[in-house]
């Protein structure tokens, strides 16, 4: 089978792509040019922008340093043929809706929006340029068929510690068909112990822990620079809304967050709400960043969607554990909205971020949080705040 890879010049890609070569398939690697703060285009490409099948990638440039080159290295090494495929202009989607969402007062994820509009979106396209069946890349997911009727379905990957099952829920379910993951069922100290005896270049190479267009993690300088509304200072607020200090823009803040909020109350603080029409962050205790619920939209879903509440497991962010719980669904095509309730009351559920919902390993489906659902002293339903509103 042709095989398009997603090649990033880390460890895990550059595996996949030996165990894709040596299961017998005809692999070719991809490099997406997203493009560099302050990095011109055309220390990659000359001229216009390249497509898949008529430049191969030259010398060194790309959205991170090194990477590439080290790319380039490992598809050497491998004996596959290597491109480069310039995504910038669609990369700058993903980025204009990183700032609107912190505008907006939400805390956005842009690896899920990456892979929906771009590894298992537009490079699809370029799959079916070069006549390849399957987009793969080196995620830590699994896709495998049901034992007992076949429907293929989103796994989590083995090593729970590096499961990426959380950012691929956006993918469209007639896309399991044509979506490789290798590495999705071997733990990452085997997937390190297979790149040092391919003996790739790579086999050492550290994890990425940053958003790869965000320079030093300096998301708000990111922000500043490109907000439409303007990152001011403004008020910080308690939760009787008395003024307790100032803050340098609600965008530098995210619901949960505890250091560096710049007050001293004589008492542990948290960021519970954002306000961003009128410029002020609330601060309060962990007990008021307690929800028992969340309301969120854009939804997508593996399975048939859940009318009658559904029991499942709730991740409500990247690095949280699934939590128990249950969600339903009303309303249909961009009306739907997603009704989530937690076991237990969860604290720090962010506008902005993603409710993926599982049964077990698979992933049912998932949305984009639009509100939390306070928790009560008394147990009854509490405020719904919705920041952006």
């Amino acid at each position: 089978m042709k095989i398009l890879l997603a090649m990033s010049g880390g460890v895990d890609s550059s595996v996949a792509a030996a165990l894709l070569r040596d299961a017998g398939h005809e692999v070719v690697g991809v490099f997406m040019r997203l493009g560099s703060p302050g990095e011109s285009l055309d220390e990659l490409i000359p001229g216009d922008a390249c497509d898949v099948g008529k430049v191969r990638i030259g010398k060194q440039g790309c959205c991170s340093v090194g990477d590439a080159e080290d790319a380039r290295l490992v598809a050497a090494k491998l004996d596959i043929p290597f491109y480069v495929v310039n995504f910038k202009k669609e990369f700058g989607r993903i980025i204009d809706h990183f700032v609107a969402e912190y505008d907006a007062g939400r805390t956005p994820n842009p690896c899920v929006r990456c892979n929906d509009w771009l590894k298992f979106g537009r490079l699809h396209e370029y799959a079916r340029q070069v006549g390849a069946a399957a987009v793969a890349s080196g995620h830590y997911a699994r896709v495998e068929p049901d034992p007992g009727t076949g429907r293929l379905r989103l796994l989590r990957g083995v090593d729970l510690g590096k499961d990426q099952s959380y950012v691929l829920f956006g993918t469209p379910r007639d896309r399991l068909s044509e979506m490789i993951l290798p590495i999705g069922g071997l733990p990452k100290s085997e997937v390190r112990a297979l790149a040092e005896r391919y003996d790739l270049p790579v086999f050492d190479k550290p994890d990425s822990q940053e958003i790869c267009f965000v320079p030093n993690d300096d998301y708000a300088g990111l922000v500043a620079r490109r907000s439409g509304t303007g990152v001011t200072p403004g008020a910080i607020v308690d939760r009787d809304g008395a003024v307790v200090g100032e803050h340098p823009g609600h965008q530098h803040f995210t619901i949960g967050q505890r250091r560096r909020i710049g007050v001293a109350l004589g008492r542990p603080i948290y960021v519970v709400e954002k306000d961003p029409v009128a410029n002020t962050i609330t601060v309060g205790d962990r007990e008021d960043l307690l929800a028992r619920g969340c309301l969120a939209s854009q939804a997508n879903w593996l399975v048939d969607p859940p009318r009658d509440d559904r029991r499942c497991d709730l991740r409500i962010r990247y690095n949280a554990e699934p939590v128990p719980g249950r969600v339903r669904v009303e309303g249909e095509g961009d009306a739907m909205r997603v009704i989530a309730t937690f076991d237990e009351p969860q604290p720090a559920v962010a506008p902005g971020q993603a409710l993926v919902c599982y049964d077990g390993d698979e992933v049912l489906g998932g949305a984009w949080i639009d509100a939390a659902v306070r928790s009560s002293a008394d147990g009854d339903a509490g405020a719904t705040t919705t920041a952006g509103d």
